[in-house]
């Protein structure tokens, strides 16, 4: 049986594919288009899907849509109901733009893009499709599940049970109550585009103190079962018009952030004002976070304690917030799995997932042991772009692990390097195919890649990579209790070890912690031995690690993607495959 699922029409547009029980396939739009977070009817992804399961439209058996058009609709219209006045422009706005982009009848749509038939398409509820997409790709027989986003047609959080092929939602939290959008319009008013700046606010938080967090904890109303509610006069959540936050928000915590506005906490980098004004306003990203963080430990415990189940499967927006991940596993003595592609692009997977379990019965799906589920290059695809780049300084590699030793040699040299290597990553976390690589040894590593080769905010973190072996002599995680735990693909935040950070001194944040990425040999092994060979070199397995692509671009998918990157940056080379470029050019 294939089941292709699909998520577009809001951001992340994804499409995944379940052939017989395994999820062979998964992409996000953005990969092929280039365009950051792209929303249209994935037609490339699913294009990808089917071409690397070798089959043709005509042999899917269920195409299957990450939500309900009509009642998400419907929440829309009361939604802005509830806040209506004569001129209201949001109101008009959004009605407007489900008639021009035709949203009202997505199961035509997806049957003519894609070219199946109308009665192969399928709906299935977007906090539902989190649900599947956290439980069904978990390792677990049983588990709590536990969704936290924005918002999907009314729901903003659920609470469940699964055992087996079956899933029994328990609790639905409903807007306008939602942490989701607590967080994003939080993000908005520190100048953070929502949907996309969530990880600065984290990032940014490190640099800050919490004083702030008790009153905005108090505008939650945390309840026995794991729900809450939320004070909505501090908001505007089912209107937002210009801003997701209210003039109460701005006369507690002072104006809103500008987007671009200078931020510096150390001194001597900027003048007193900037300084104080960057630190007011780490401050309230450090109150934002913490705030998040005790809700969803709230919720994630009390769901627990209602099951009985020490097993805990997150998904939504809300879990791939790695700092509320660490907190976690270390405080409340559970098993936890997060589904890679936490988000909206993972409802793609999700709804596959739904539809193969729920209403077709069929057995468990094979758990979900690695991310690499986007597309891979050949040998002839790779001498194609770097015949057509530009670029003449190429050295070619016989055994990997030839290119293993002269890629660590630079490394420890000192050099950035751009790294691609075989399927890409399904999720937003760079795991060792499509990434920027550095030696965190150096301190300094940090601004480089930051203002010289990503052109980004200076306070932006970088993850370190060690091989799983190495782990726990560099970071405080605490054990692993099963085979698919968070670190493994970049989802959780430890201390770093007291007597290591000078080791990993550019993957270190303001406060001490890391968002760590253990490697295990069977699942990447290249870059495992790359560590390795490195580890050999400096006596630190460590890579500083971030994802392949600028500011404001999606990751790299393609070897001609990943040098016309390389060509924009300061990189000083870059490896396709076993062919290692570096940035001198034709003129």
């Amino acid at each position: 049986m294939i089941i292709l699922g699909l998520s577009f029409d809001f951001h992340d547009a994804a499409a995944a594919l379940i052939v017989d029980g395994k999820v062979v396939a998964a992409a996000q739009e953005e990969r092929f288009t280039r365009q950051k977070h792209d929303p249209r009817l994935p037609v490339s992804a699913a294009r990808f899907c089917l071409t690397e399961a070798g089959i043709s439209p005509a042999d899917i058996d269920a195409v299957v849509y990450y939500e309900m058009p009509m009642v998400k609709f419907d929440r829309i219209v009361w939604s802005c109901q509830q806040v209506f006045t004569p001129g209201d422009q949001y109101f008009h706005e959004t009605l407007l733009s489900w008639f021009q982009k035709d949203k009202f009848d997505v199961r035509r749509r997806i049957a003519e893009g894609l070219e199946v038939a109308l009665d192969r398409v399928h709906y299935v509820r977007h906090h539902d499709s989190h649900l599947a997409s956290a439980y069904y790709c978990s390792p677990f027989e049983e588990a709590t599940i536990v969704t936290l986003d924005g918002v999907g047609e009314y729901d903003t959080a659920t609470i469940a049970v699964g055992r087996g092929n079956h899933i029994e939602p328990l609790s639905r939290i409903a807007l306008p109550h939602s942490l989701g959008l607590f967080y994003s319009a939080l993000t908005a008013f520190l100048g953070f585009e929502v949907n996309e700046g969530e990880y600065k606010v984290m990032g940014m938080a490190a640099f800050g103190q919490p004083v702030h967090a008790d009153k905005m904890l108090a505008m939650f109303q945390l309840h026995e079962d794991g729900t809450f509610t939320l004070e909505q006069d501090w908001f505007s959540f089912l209107n937002p018009r210009e801003k997701p936050f209210t003039q109460k928000l701005v006369d507690w915590l002072g104006p809103a952030r500008e987007p671009e506005d200078a931020f510096a906490v150390t001194e001597g980098t900027a003048t007193e004002e900037v300084l104080a004004v960057s630190r007011h306003y780490a401050n309230i990203a450090a109150s934002v976070q913490r705030c998040a963080e005790e809700v969803i430990l709230h919720v994630v415990s009390r769901a627990m304690a209602r099951t009985g189940i020490r097993n805990l499967c997150l998904a939504g927006g809300v879990a791939l917030n790695s700092l509320a991940n660490g907190r976690i596993e270390r405080e409340l003595d559970c098993r936890l799995y997060v589904q890679p592609a936490a988000g909206d692009s993972g409802g793609a997977l999700g709804a596959a997932a739904w539809y193969w379990h729920q209403v077709a019965d069929q057995p468990r799906l094979q758990p979900l042991t690695i991310a690499y589920l986007g597309a891979a290059y050949d040998a002839e695809a790779v001498e194609a772009a770097v015949a057509a780049s530009g670029f003449e300084d190429i050295t070619r590699f016989e055994s990997d692990e030839a290119l293993v030793e002269e890629v660590s040699r630079r490394l420890a040299e000192g050099q950035v390097i751009g790294w691609l290597q075989g399927r890409a990553e399904w999720g937003p976390r760079a795991l060792g195919n499509r990434s920027i690589l550095a030696d965190p040894r150096r301190a300094e590593m940090q601004q480089i890649v930051n203002e010289k080769i990503k052109f980004r905010e200076p306070f932006r973190p970088f993850a370190p990579s060690v091989p799983e072996e190495d782990l726990f002599e560099y970071f405080d995680a605490p054990p692993f209790t099963h085979a698919l735990a968070p670190e493994q693909f970049m989802l959780a935040v430890h201390q770093v070890r007291q007597d290591r950070k000078d080791k990993v001194a550019a993957c270190v944040h303001a406060d001490g912690t890391a968002r760590v990425h253990a490697v295990r040999a069977d699942r990447n092994p290249l870059f495992h031995s790359l560590l390795k060979a490195l580890g050999r070199r400096t006596g630190v397995p460590v890579l500083m690690n971030t994802s392949f692509n600028l500011r404001g671009e999606p990751i790299v998918d393609s070897p001609a993607d990943a040098l016309k990157t390389f060509s924009f940056s300061g990189m000083d080379a870059v490896v396709l495959n076993r062919v290692l470029v570096t940035n001198e050019m034709l003129l």
